[in-house]
């Protein structure tokens, strides 16, 4: 259950019209949950929990070389002293990462003031950085240092030692948190830095969700190799699904699933259940009968236009992850 406190973007509630209800063919495809590990090195993700001291490039370096596999990419830089949360994910799968931009972000951290404030009044300050605010990036950064826009879902105060503030923040993926701290210590007058910085959440990865170290990691794939024993890889690595938990979904039939994979957008026919919360413009992911992510498409109808509709095109092609051919095309099926 979620703190209605606390509450990121990926903790909006699916929605799921229902247009058209039909069957999948259980020759084709294949539930997330049932790949081989072969399949989950291509098409998994790990909820890696970084410590202090490497970066976040180095941990990744680290999962490749233990899986012994060529690609893998995570979801978010955490700076070398953060600790905390970073998805991390394998093969092919890399490419749906982008998905976790709009799933928000949280963190606990600790806030250091110059000098000795009231607690009444840090957490007044703190309120005000709410809401949409504009950061420019620190001189140590990764990325251009323009003036951007990113939002604060939440930012409380949640104990205070002396000079010490305790707090938790969700935020925009992009967010400083580093730069927040500083801008609240200039907002008290006192000046202040972070101390430190520990990520908890980035949607549905979380510190709860089987968190695992680089040495669980090891352990479980050294057991997988020799011993044959999958069981301990299979609770470490997700199907890349869990990537798009949080974004709205059209579900489409079993005929529909090799045309996007060619390219094609989508059309009204195709699709089976549909998100309730789609509007014009966003971005959604096309799903199977069984639950396997197709790609990700643009929507250019809402939700009960799409609902009504019975022909023409409902969305616009961006990605596709699902290789070609693991449905058969329309034609031959009505053979």
């Amino acid at each position: 259950m979620i703190d209605s406190e606390f509450k990121l973007p990926a903790d909006e509630s699916e929605q799921l019209l229902v247009k058209s209800q039909d069957t999948t063919n259980p020759d084709y495809g294949r539930d997330p949950e049932k790949r081989d590990m072969e399949s989950l090195f291509q098409y998994g993700v790990i909820n890696l929990d970084k410590v202090s001291g490497p970066t976040s490039h180095e941990v990744v370096s680290w999962v490749r070389k233990i899986l012994g596999i060529s690609t893998a990419g995570h979801g978010g830089t955490l700076d070398p002293k953060v600790t905390g949360v970073l998805p991390c994910a394998l093969g092919k799968a890399t490419r749906v990462l982008s998905a976790l931009l709009s799933a928000g972000k949280e963190y606990v951290g600790v806030l250091y003031l110059h000098s000795v404030e009231p607690q009444e009044r840090i957490e007044k300050v703190f309120k005000l950085f709410t809401g949409k605010l504009y950061q420019r990036p620190p001189i140590k950064s990764s990325v251009v240092r323009k003036l951007r826009i990113r939002e604060i879902y939440y930012n409380k105060v949640l104990e205070v030692n002396e000079n010490h503030v305790l707090f938790r923040v969700g935020c925009e993926a992009g967010t400083y948190v580093r730069k927040l701290c500083f801008d609240i210590g200039e907002a008290l007058c006192s000046g202040g830095h972070m101390l430190e910085l520990r990520r908890t959440r980035v949607g549905h990865f979380n510190e709860d969700d089987s968190l695992v170290t680089l040495q669980n990691l090891k352990d479980a794939y050294t057991i997988y190799q020799t011993e044959d024993d999958e069981r301990y890889l299979r609770k470490i690595i997700y199907p890349m699904e869990k990537m798009v938990a949080h974004l709205p979904k059209i579900f489409v039939r079993d005929s529909a699933v090799d045309a996007l994979c060619h390219g094609a957008d989508l059309a009204a026919a195709g699709c089976c259940y549909i998100d309730a919360r789609i509007k014009v413009g966003f971005q959604v992911a096309y799903m199977t009968l069984k639950k396997e992510l197709i790609g990700f498409g643009t929507v250019s109808k809402d939700a009960m236009f799409i609902f009504k509709a019975k022909s023409g095109i409902v969305a616009k092609t961006n990605k596709i992850f699902m290789e070609r051919g693991i449905y058969p095309r329309w034609a031959e099926k009505r053979k």
